[in-house]
């Protein structure tokens, strides 16, 4: 892959930044720290399952250009790798494929993965998942399935008794296990006959290391080929980042502490536009992991949108473009149910906010010189720092539009 090249022209960055920046090009140069990046079975696990984010999130975000699109990938592979338990070998296989856990060789995968979900959803974090399979009432399902999938991941499939009240009981559950935050899931009954269903959602509410003392106050949001909009903004002088410019993605990078090891990095491009295909399309846990190593620490004044939001969708769709069109022809699901079962959806659905708190208020040197106004479309994504693992990832063109 290459590496990012960054323009850091700002001197106020680097005059805080020479120390780093003489060491730092050691150890940031050559292949060799490539290969080196991910070196214990969480930080593998946390670049597979941030990997197959990255492509699910360029598929959905590629039928749904130019819109707001948000994803929490990892409860995503929690649902799918729930259901590779009960396909054949070969289905297993071309599912691990798509999960990218074909590059771990980890003979405890199922264990790494749930010590990872464990990790990432210790209360500090701010995040809240929940993933599990629902089976159709015509499959004889076989327990064996359920007991397994409970044992490894503390959540059993369910069979599902047929009309609005499955609806209800789906509801009801995911909103149990994202404390409320997460509601109606589905907003209308699933197929009759359905065969295997998957459900997945997730709920973000980070708080930052430093907080913002200004909070709500209403500022021109820049819309690609349309009228600005008047959103609230989070906005702070002398706030700690991290930051870089790059070239060739045509857009600036900060990357923002957030509480319990986990921060948010925002990818704001030079111009006001929302077609963001090259700075998905480089979008890797490599590429991310890099740019942890190479952004250089500064104090800015920070305006950030203030983001509140809901968003569902059925993936479905979506895993062809993975490489998982014969899978769906024939998942051969032979160890869930005694009869042919496929793939019916795979809903998923996320909400995060974000607050101004933060447990240490910003320095009181005089004010930055830099500025980093988020006032124009942008994408961002929220990452567990000790593992490498990609919570949320979004792109917002327009926050008017978004809603909780």
């Amino acid at each position: 892959m290459k590496r990012t090249t960054f323009l850091l022209v700002f001197g106020v960055i680097l005059s805080f930044s020479q120390a780093q920046l003489d060491t730092g090009g050691e150890e940031t140069g050559g292949e060799e720290e490539h290969v080196e990046l991910f070196t214990t079975p969480a930080t593998k696990m946390g670049a597979a399952t941030s990997d197959f984010g990255y492509n699910l999130f360029r598929a959905l975000a590629s039928q749904e250009a130019a819109t707001n699109v948000f994803l929490a990938p990892i409860s995503v592979s929690a649902a799918l790798t729930q259901l590779s338990m009960g396909g054949s070998e070969q289905a297993q296989r071309q599912l691990f494929r798509a999960l990218r856990y074909h590059t771990l060789q980890d003979p405890q995968l199922h264990n790494t993965l749930k010590d990872l979900l464990a990790s990432v959803r210790t209360p500090g974090k701010g995040l809240s998942t929940a993933a599990r399979i629902y089976l159709s009432r015509r499959l004889r399902p076989k327990q064996d399935f359920f007991g397994l999938v409970e044992q490894q991941y503390g959540v059993r499939p369910k069979a599902l008794s047929g009309g609005p009240k499955d609806v209800t009981e789906i509801n009801n559950w995911v909103s149990q296990e994202t404390g409320g935050k997460v509601q109606r899931l589905l907003t209308k009954p699933l197929p009759r006959n359905s065969g295997v269903n998957t459900v997945s959602a997730a709920y973000f509410k980070g708080k930052w290391v430093t907080r913002f003392g200004q909070s709500g106050a209403m500022e021109n949001f820049q819309v690609d080929g349309g009228v600005p909009v008047r959103i609230p903004m989070m906005q702070q002088d002398n706030y700690p980042v991290k930051m870089g410019a790059d070239s060739d993605l045509s857009c600036t990078i900060v990357q923002i502490q957030m509480q319990d090891d986990v921060s948010m990095f925002v990818f704001l491009p030079d111009e006001v536009t929302s077609n963001m295909t090259l700075l998905e399309e480089s979008l890797t846990a490599e590429f991310v992991q890099d740019l942890s190593m190479t952004l250089l620490p500064a104090q800015v004044f920070l305006s950030l949108p203030a983001l509140r939001l809901s968003y569902s969708t059925d993936l479905l769709p979506l895993l062809s473009d993975l490489g998982l069109s014969d899978w769906l022809a024939d998942t051969d699901l032979d160890k869930i149910s005694t009869q042919s079962a496929k793939l019916a959806s795979l809903n998923h659905k996320v909400a995060m906010e974000t607050v101004p708190e933060g447990n240490q208020y910003p320095s009181a040197a005089s004010s930055a010189h830099l500025s980093y106004r988020v006032d124009r479309p942008f994408l961002y994504l929220i990452r567990d720092e000790s593992s490498g693992a990609l919570l949320f990832i979004g792109r917002v063109v327009n926050p008017k539009d978004l809603m909780i």
